[in-house]
């Protein structure tokens, strides 16, 4: 039977692994703390972007200075621009925000209460706050944005300073400063970055404990090698192996990282594609050249690349393993078509792709799969599963969406037995709604043998012969009865009751779970008794 999983072993793990590459960290002398932020990024790729929905990659985690052990995480909706500790009480100020990028400075001031983990919000009306310093016991002074920047250029170099009082900073309940309180004229305001030094400054507080500080950040891909390797992709790391003893083998390090890993059909290498986002360079926008590279498993050298003149994601099935193109070549015209890697030849025509609407990395595939919109003028309507067949032809099998009237989005799926388990969400013009959110097992004649509905979308999927697990963006991990869809077991991801999530899944040949996180860390659970 399968239980919830329990963690055999964690790997890319070390101190302040929680927020991978930080922004911002104060101590606290007085009790021995140290508050760490950052971003640990967004949850979509060129090649997927279901899972975005509803995700906020905005962390704050609270550690004990000498043990580096991690007391809190929490989440925020925006940036962390400042943090300062109360001077007496176990309290700690978080300033957060950001520019909606047309008109409003958003934002929120937070007070985390040390001792239970509490969060509150505590302003009527959302403002950025740039700057919180404790001038006293009972006086907070903030640094605050302007509420726009309407009819004032100047208002992203400026900012209002005030000092809010309360007898008890620990009673302040949620939204309980008012706007009045916070009137000021508007003066300069730096808007610092504080990443370099704060990087230093853990890397020698890790130092002090006797331990080295490596920042890692999202793993995209997680597989299963010969001789119980472990092998994954991740942001700056193309490709990485690691051993059963624990010990990272190898490395191949890229400026981006890598996104897929697709193993060959004998185990010795392994495919893998990086990301490649647009830049803006001496005024123009730029896309660095697409890599797609075959890498040895046991060694990590780079036995080939291929040299395609459009980025693309990697759709295996069978032995075989195409490359559908995920953007559009300035002039090309017709319609986009797969690269089948092992002919080296540009198979069927699929139509157009977007990260929402197109995204279908199946495992376990029989043989490869795509969504297809039917429309040529709007290729993300009315789509279809397709199968690739071994002489290049496109046979479209059934409907993507089972409710005629709903339009779904794409997500991970995994094939079992004759039929396809996928994850997507429902189109809603304002957002995810309540239940949105879907897991489906569908037969290859179109039916839909069962549905598990959720709130959060799917990062990840995988199988095995009797189960399906399903990791969300909400930090849950779900075991679904592959037969008729019933929830086995449902919790959080946690390392050391720490919350994280999952960013990508493998079932291994031995039954174990692979799960790689949106921290950078890799975890190997045991999910059978």
């Amino acid at each position: 039977m399968t239980v919830p999983p329990l963690v055999l072993r964690v790997l890319g793990d070390g101190p302040f692994a929680e927020t991978g590459l930080p922004s911002l960290a104060v101590v606290d002398d007085r009790s021995r703390r140290v508050a760490v932020a950052r971003d640990v990024g967004a949850l979509q790729w060129s090649g997927c972007g279901t899972a975005q929905s509803c995700w906020t990659g905005h962390r704050i985690g609270v550690y004990d200075r000498d043990a580096l052990r991690c007391e809190h995480l929490v989440r925020s909706r925006y940036p962390v621009r400042s943090l300062a500790f109360h001077p007496a009480l176990p309290l700690l100020a978080v300033g957060t925000g950001r520019y909606d990028g047309g008109y409003s400075f958003e934002g929120e001031l937070l007070l985390l209460h040390l001792d239970s983990g509490t969060v509150v919000s505590v302003l009527r009306h959302e403002r950025e706050v740039l700057g919180v310093a404790w001038l006293t016991e009972r006086e907070l002074r903030l640094v605050l944005a302007p509420c726009d920047d309407w009819e004032n250029p100047d208002a992203h170099e400026q900012g209002h300073t005030v000092a809010v009082s309360r007898h008890d900073w620990s009673a302040v309940r949620s939204r309980a400063i008012e706007a009045e309180e916070l009137a000021a004229p508007a003066g300069p305001a730096t808007r610092r970055d504080h990443r370099a030094r704060t990087r230093r400054f853990l890397a020698d507080l890790a130092s002090a404990a006797g331990r080295r500080w490596s920042p890692r950040r999202q793993v995209w891909a997680v597989e299963s090698g010969e001789g119980g390797r472990v092998l994954a992709a991740l942001d700056g790391v193309l490709a990485e192996s690691w051993l059963p003893s624990g010990e990272r083998d190898w490395v191949v390090e890229d400026e981006e990282g890598g996104r897929q890993l697709v193993l060959s059909s004998d185990g010795t290498s392994v495919w893998t594609n990086a990301e490649r986002r647009p830049r803006r360079r001496d005024g123009r926008r730029e896309r660095g050249a697409p890599w797609i590279a075959r890498v040895a498993v046991d060694t990590g050298e780079v036995l080939e690349t291929l040299d395609l003149d459009r980025s693309g994601t990697l759709v295996a099935g069978g032995s075989r393993v195409l490359v559908r193109p995920t953007d559009r070549v300035h002039g090309r015209s017709g319609r986009p078509a797969v690269f089948d890697l092992d002919a080296r030849e540009e198979g069927p025509e699929v139509g157009a792709f977007d990260l929402v609407n197109h995204a279908f990395p199946v495992r376990r595939a029989s043989s490869p799969y795509v969504l297809v919109g039917t429309r040529p003028d709007a290729p993300h309507e009315d789509k279809w599963i397709v199968a690739v067949g071994a002489d290049g032809t496109a046979r479209p099998l059934v409907p993507h969406s089972w409710e005629p009237r709903e339009h779904h989005f794409g997500g991970p799926a995994a094939e079992i037995g004759r039929s396809l388990v996928y994850a997507g969400a429902v189109h809603d013009g304002v957002g995810l709604q309540p239940g949105g959110a879907y897991v489906v097992r569908r037969s290859l004649d179109g039916a839909a043998r069962w549905q598990h509905r959720m709130d959060h979308p799917a990062t990840a999927l995988d199988v095995d012969e009797d189960t399906v697990y399903v990791a969300c963006n909400s930090g849950a991990l779900t075991a679904l009865d592959a037969d008729d869809g019933t929830v086995r077991w449902h919790t959080g991801l946690e390392i050391d009751g720490t919350p994280t999530t999952a960013l990508s899944l493998a079932v291994t040949p031995h039954g174990h779970l692979l799960i790689g996180t949106v921290d950078g860390r890799i975890l190997e659970c045991s999910v059978r008794q």
